[in-house]
């Protein structure tokens, strides 16, 4: 079902004139009200007027990260003060977060576009959504919160973490719908086996994964577990939040919908900037083409996927590829790119697995390292009465089991890094937010 039957299946001719009239209106608002752009294309010398088409859009240069904390707090903002109904803030690690701002207008786009992203992954009017994404800056809980309202949902607004509530009101209130990060799904899935709770006496199907790189693993195993369809919902705070693509629920695996009348995608190698060919991995960079507080113009996201259109499919909108990580956590290592996403696929297709991972990066001399941490599936790991170290009767098949990923990653990846199976539920989950599979312990140790 679509949401936004218009703007969904607009014909491609017509959706590429709204977003060059679109992208006309927007570079003399934004040269008008914002200094940064003003400055950054009077010094590059840019007539916006020559900017006629999103063909052209490759004559502008990017926007950075860096340049949101530059100018930080309300810098980059197009309105005053007062316009600013909302405002939200990314997740930093270190340092000040990225302020965003939000308009009437752009509450309610915001409101729109989750909307139709939730109708895509299945759910209706009169189902109810239990939204596990925080509240408060992150944009992930209220962006969902008010896109469900505005598809008439009712929505139960518990947050993230507290997994024993979480399945309680599961269980008790019986929504048709959950949203939250892919690695808290696994946790989820997880803790219901581990009870015994029988999924059919939840009355959940769909859930919306999103906030973090996940695959078809995880997948599976949610959908498995769940008894659910999942799909991926992807977002950033600084474009608006979730919302800007969305996978549709009987399309699954073959990418998300980019709501492309809204947020303009483009993909750009990593290194040059120069646009790439439709179906090639790189950055994705969008240009919001409705927002009125904080419009971007080709944001750098760092996020590495790709673009091509679903001839066939539902709508006319480009699809984007799952993230396979963000190009500044790619490791390289002994010269190989490698995303965990990579390492992940190959645990997949090991049934003796579970979906339980990380990657542990060190550095001896200068040769940089990498164990992964895996975990066998419960029963197997119950069966083969795995202790670490120990001369089990399991051991043996335990050291087959690590020989046998560690060959396979080395004929995947070229690299050579040692596997070791950890105790049943050692391996980090999430308990609500991102998880991060990398424990890069070269940070903490620079010669």
């Amino acid at each position: 079902m679509l949401f936004d039957p218009y703007h969904e299946t607009m014909p491609l001719p017509q959706l590429r004139a709204l977003q060059n009239q679109r992208l006309r209106t927007l570079l003399h608002y934004v040269k008008e009200n914002i200094s940064f752009y003003r400055q950054q294309w009077d010094e590059a010398g840019i007539d916006i007027t020559a900017i006629r088409s999103t063909d052209d859009l490759h004559k502008l240069p990017f926007t950075r990260k860096a340049a949101l904390r530059d100018y930080y707090p309300f810098g980059m903002f197009a309105v005053a003060p007062e316009k600013v109904l909302r405002i939200h803030a990314s997740t930093g690690t270190t340092g000040k977060p990225t302020i965003v701002g939000y308009t009437k207008r752009d509450l309610e786009i915001f409101a729109e576009v989750n909307a139709r992203s939730l109708m895509a992954a299945g759910a209706q009017a009169g189902m109810k959504l239990q939204n596990a994404y925080g509240y408060g800056l992150f944009t992930g809980g209220l962006g969902l919160h008010y896109g469900a309202e505005r598809l008439g949902m009712t929505v139960i607004p518990v947050s993230g973490g507290m997994t024993d509530r979480q399945i309680m009101l599961l269980l008790d209130l019986k929504a048709e719908v959950m949203s939250c990060t892919p690695s808290y799904a696994l946790l989820l899935a997880e803790e219901i086996r581990k009870r015994n709770i029988d999924p059919a006496t939840m009355n959940l199907q769909f859930m919306l994964l999103g906030a973090e790189p996940w695959t078809e693993t995880i997948r599976d195993e949610v959908q498995h577990s769940m008894k659910v369809a999942a799909t991926n919902i992807y977002g950033l705070s600084e474009v608006i939040g979730p919302g800007v693509a969305q996978e549709d629920v009987e399309e699954r695996g073959s990418g998300s919908y980019v709501w492309e009348d809204h947020f303009f995608p483009e993909i750009v190698h990593p290194e040059t900037g120069e646009p790439m060919d439709e179906g090639a991995y790189g950055v994705l960079v969008f240009t919001t083409l409705t927002k009125e507080a904080m419009p971007l113009i080709r944001y750098w996201t760092n996020d590495i996927t790709c673009l091509y259109y679903h001839r066939g499919g539902k709508r006319t909108h480009v699809k984007m590829g799952p993230v396979r990580g963000r190009a500044d956590d790619m490791l390289i290592i002994r010269g190989v790119n490698l995303f965990h996403t990579q390492i992940e696929a190959i645990i997949r297709d090991i049934p003796e697995f579970a979906p339980h991972y990380q990657l542990l990066v060190t550095r001896a001399g200068a040769l940089d390292m990498v164990e992964v941490l895996v975990e066998l599936q419960e029963p197997l790991y119950h069966a083969w009465n795995f202790q670490p170290g120990s001369a089990s009767a399991g051991q043996e098949r335990i050291n087959s089991l690590e020989n046998f990923l560690s060959k396979k990653i080395k004929d995947n990846t070229g690299l050579t890094m040692k596997v070791r199976i950890q105790p049943y539920h050692t391996v980090p989950r999430s308990e609500g937010g991102k998880l991060n599979h990398i424990n890069d312990l070269r940070k903490m140790h620079h010669p």
